[in-house]
């Protein structure tokens, strides 16, 4: 169990079957580098975040304890680029021709997540979400 609060929060689309399975799946990977795991649906998130409703949910989104806010496929940098192994891919992703495949490889995934999700059978319902305030 870590003892110091949280240097910010990977943010997912809970009603999509991917985000459900895989955000969750790399949840001590995350935690070990100082990060936690929450549902965009979440009550304190949408408070915490102030984005309008229709924007809520098109992007992955990482929410630092200081506010500032992180979206789309820069979060998968921001991450990357503190755990050892994932560095060659962080040091890959922001090379200027491929940080422009990458954005759009994200893109393109983020913009059909629900499709994947059921052509996966990864279920869909947002039902099981924790609903729980950030730890300190």
């Amino acid at each position: 169990m870590r003892d110091r609060a949280p240097i910010g929060w990977v943010l997912y689309d809970d009603s999509c079957g991917f985000c459900r399975r895989w955000v969750p799946f790399w949840a001590k990977t995350l935690r070990k580098r100082g990060f936690d795991i929450a549902p965009l649906q979440s009550d304190w998130v949408t408070r915490s975040l102030k984005v309008p409703d229709v924007d809520l949910l098109l992007d992955l989104r990482l929410l630092l304890a200081d506010g500032r806010q992180v979206r789309g496929a820069d979060v998968y940098r921001h991450v990357m680029r503190r755990i050892w192994w994932a560095y060659p891919l962080y040091a890959l992703s922001v090379a200027p021709l491929l940080r422009l495949v990458f954005d759009r490889a994200y893109r393109t995934f983020a913009d059909n997540r629900h499709r994947v999700s059921r052509a996966c059978g990864l279920p869909a319902s947002g039902a099981g979400a924790v609903r729980r305030a950030p730890r300190s």
